[in-house]
């Protein structure tokens, strides 16, 4: 990482390490690295002005509470700490179930019984560090049972994996049944196979010199997408690399992403630079509105 002088910026992933690093730092009264991490991230660019005062709030509360560290610690020292986001994550965790022993169900009513969010997600994440069984078969009776989002319903097989749960599960995806082996839930975006990344390529070949805004977007519409289709036919069909199958999925991808930005309905202009024929077109339309109705879905929960 670099300052802000030098444009640098902090994504929602890299935020979330951080602000468990500096909460693992104040709880263990590490205050000397902690005030020194505030005055990295307050150089970092991409907040919310809201996010800075907060961050400058906290950095003059511990200079002036605990003057004898305000000279403590570096910067490189609060950063580049040899210790895993996960580790981090697992600590913050536990930390918490050892303060409140309600803390597991708490998380569970937030991910379960709130509205689909980033804090839904960040319970999700603290619920697969918990070690409580009564999580694992919550979760089971959550996912299969109940009809949720289904990005909501990747995170929480995510979670279950990370948990440990094993073995193959039946889950309604959208309007089909779908069967899910936990154990090869991926858990990070390069565990997709790869056919899934090369179609993406092929989106970025077209457009990431000449209209990098769209590809932008199309990178960020595609990780949700293949998230909320996990498991499905079109997910199934993505993974086939003959029949044109790739080029479908990167027109259906393109054209949906520039309908939404630019209002181009020229559907036609699409196919012809993936190389889409009439006897394709068909199945591209049928990739295409599965993209179009996960957008116009959006983040609604059924």
């Amino acid at each position: 990482m670099t300052t802000k002088e030098n444009n640098i910026v902090l994504f929602p992933k890299t935020l979330d390490y951080y602000q468990i690093q500096l909460t693992v730092m104040l709880e263990n009264e590490r205050y000397g690295e902690a005030m020194a991490m505030l005055r990295f991230l307050m150089q970092c660019q991409g907040q919310e002005q809201k996010q800075y005062d907060e961050w400058n709030a906290l950095l003059q509360w511990l200079e002036a509470a605990f003057p004898q560290y305000a000279d403590s610690g570096a910067v490189t020292d609060a950063v580049e700490e040899e210790v895993s986001e996960v580790e981090l994550a697992r600590r913050h965790a536990r930390f918490k179930q050892e303060q409140d022993a309600g803390y597991g169900n708490k998380l569970l009513r937030m991910a379960m019984d709130e509205p689909l969010s980033e804090q839904t997600i960040l319970a999700l994440e603290q619920l697969s560090y918990l070690e409580l069984p009564e999580i694992d078969d919550a979760l089971l009776r959550w996912i299969t049972e109940r009809e949720i989002h289904p990005l909501l319903q990747f995170r929480v097989l995510q979670t279950m994996r990370r948990r440990g749960t094993e073995g193959t599960i039946e889950i309604r995806r959208g309007d089909e049944q779908a069967e899910i082996d936990i154990e090869t839930v991926p858990l990070q975006p390069g565990d997709f196979p790869e056919s899934i990344m090369r179609i993406l390529e092929r989106v970025a070949d077209q457009t990431e010199v000449h209209e990098p805004t769209l590809f932008y977007f199309a990178q960020e519409l595609w990780s949700q997408f293949v998230m909320a289709v996990y498991g499905t036919k079109d997910y199934r069909s993505m993974l086939v690399e003959e029949d044109g199958m790739p080029d479908i999925w990167a027109a259906a991808l393109h054209q949906t992403v520039s309908e939404s930005l630019n209002g181009n309905n020229n559907e036609e202009e699409t196919r012809a630079i993936y190389g889409i024929t009439d006897a394709l077109r068909f199945r591209f339309e049928q990739a295409y509105r599965s993209m179009r109705l996960f957008v116009a879905a959006g983040m609604n929960t059924p």
